[in-house]
């Protein structure tokens, strides 16, 4: 699929500046606010309606400053960007908006719609993951590569990703900021009891991202040592009987020394086994 260019990206930064270097082919245009559908590829799901109220006062005081941007569709228009500013004017009664009408394909529609509010960063951190679930659903892209389109890390891709594998109220928990990303997604491999504790004990003892990794950390040591087979458990105390420091864990027995004398009991028990 085409990537989309670097002038429409310059287009839209002079649009939300105010201003435009680059005026479209088509220029500046009043056009009618019933012709104009929504985005249906628009991640953003929730609006301030506060914010669009003032918004709203703003332009009935000022008129609108920013014009938003559209692309034909069949004798009607397509929003790309501006839904703020179309929500106001309509809660001002307006009839017709000004707006640059675009020349690019309904196809690039969906994929310009998610990264250019992923790199507006408008969105909240879920619809963010989810809009970058879909591009890489619709173009396979690696989180390296996407990294790259969007102007951010890997770790940043794969880390938001993470977010969508917890519970729909955890990640509610996270939209509404009663807990951040990075407590959100040290617990993606917890389930669902020992996520309700770690939220729990988050709210009540107000930890940060480090405490809870310490608490995530005990939790995960508590719950492996209780999965250890009692026979793993026997061999360990038999072992300890001989002088030796064992360590175990579900899936493993650790044997360490010291020095040389502990290195000599391991070497006459392998050689007595063999």
């Amino acid at each position: 699929m085409k990537r989309l260019g670097k002038g429409l990206g310059a287009i839209l930064a002079d649009v939300e500046a105010g201003y435009l270097k680059d005026l479209p082919e088509e220029g500046l245009n009043q056009i009618e606010i019933e012709k104009i559908k929504p985005n249906p590829f628009q991640p953003r799901k929730e609006f301030d309606e506060k914010s669009i109220e003032e918004l709203a006062t703003s332009i009935d005081r000022y008129g609108l400053l920013q014009p938003i941007v559209v692309i034909k569709d069949s004798g009607n228009y397509i929003l790309v960007a501006g839904e703020r500013r179309l929500r106001a004017v309509k809660k001002l009664g307006k009839k017709d908006i000004k707006a640059i009408v675009l020349d690019i394909d309904l196809n690039e529609l969906r994929e310009f719609a998610l990264i250019e509010n992923i790199q507006r960063e408008n969105l909240n951190p879920i619809e963010i993951a989810k809009s970058l679930k879909s591009l890489i659903e619709e173009h396979n892209y690696t989180h390296e590569e996407l990294a790259k389109i969007i102007s951010k890390s890997r770790s940043y891709v794969t880390n938001l990703l993470r977010l969508l594998s917890l519970p729909e109220y955890v990640q509610e928990k996270v939209k509404n900021n009663e807990i951040s990303v990075g407590h959100a997604k040290i617990m993606a491999n917890l389930d669902e009891n020992e996520i309700k504790h770690v939220i729990s004990e988050i709210n009540n003892k107000k930890l940060n991202v480090r405490e809870t990794e310490n608490l995530i950390n005990k939790i995960k040591n508590k719950k492996e040592n209780k999965e250890i087979i009692p026979e793993v458990t026997v061999l360990s105390e038999k072992l300890k009987n001989l002088g030796l420091k064992v360590e175990i864990g579900n899936k493993y027995i650790k044997i360490l020394w010291k020095n040389e004398k502990d290195r000599e009991k391991l070497k006459k028990l392998i050689d007595l086994i063999s």
